[in-house]
C-alpha cells in the first residue's frame, strides 16, 4: 500500500485539554514597526539595487524586417529629435531627460521628474504602458 505524500504534510489541529479545538493566538502586529506611523523608513531600502535605463524611442517591426537588418541600416523610432528621453527605474517611468556628454561618455540631464498622477495616466493598472499614451 502506497501512502499519499500530501497526507504526511497535514498539520494536526491544536487541541485543548478536553480534546476540543482552540482558536489560534496571533501576536499584536499593530505598531510593531518601531517607527512613527505614517512616516516611511527609507534607511531600510537605500542599498537595494534597481535597474535604471533610458529609452530613446520605440518602433514596431515584423520579423522579416528584423532578419534584413545589416550594419548601416537605419531604424526609425517614434520620437522626434530633441524630444525628452524617458528615464525608467525597473521599467517604470521616473523622469524625462536629455542626452549630454561628460568626459567623452554619454550622460542624461534630468529635465523633469514625473509625478505619480502623470505616471498613472501613462501606465495601466498592471504597470504596463498604455498604447494610446505612448509616444
Amino acid at each position: 500500500m502506497v501512502e499519499d505524500p500530501k497526507a504526511q504534510t497535514a498539520v494536526p489541529a491544536a487541541n485543548d485539554e478536553k480534546g476540543g479545538v482552540k482558536p489560534a493566538a496571533f501576536p499584536d502586529l499593530s505598531g510593531s514597526g518601531g517607527g512613527v506611523v505614517g512616516k516611511p523608513n527609507l534607511e531600510m531600502v537605500r542599498d537595494i539595487q534597481v535597474m535604471l535605463s533610458v529609452e530613446l524611442g520605440r518602433t514596431d517591426m515584423i520579423i522579416q524586417d528584423i532578419l534584413e537588418l545589416t550594419p548601416g541600416k537605419v531604424i526609425e523610432l517614434d520620437r522626434l529629435a530633441g524630444e525628452p528621453l524617458d528615464i525608467l527605474v525597473n521599467g517604470k517611468l521616473l523622469a524625462k531627460g536629455e542626452v549630454v556628454v561628460v568626459d567623452e561618455n554619454f550622460g542624461i540631464r534630468i529635465t523633469a521628474i514625473v509625478d505619480a498622477k502623470s505616471r498613472e495616466a501613462v501606465l495601466g493598472a498592471d504597470g504596463k504602458e498604455v498604447e494610446s499614451a505612448a509616444g
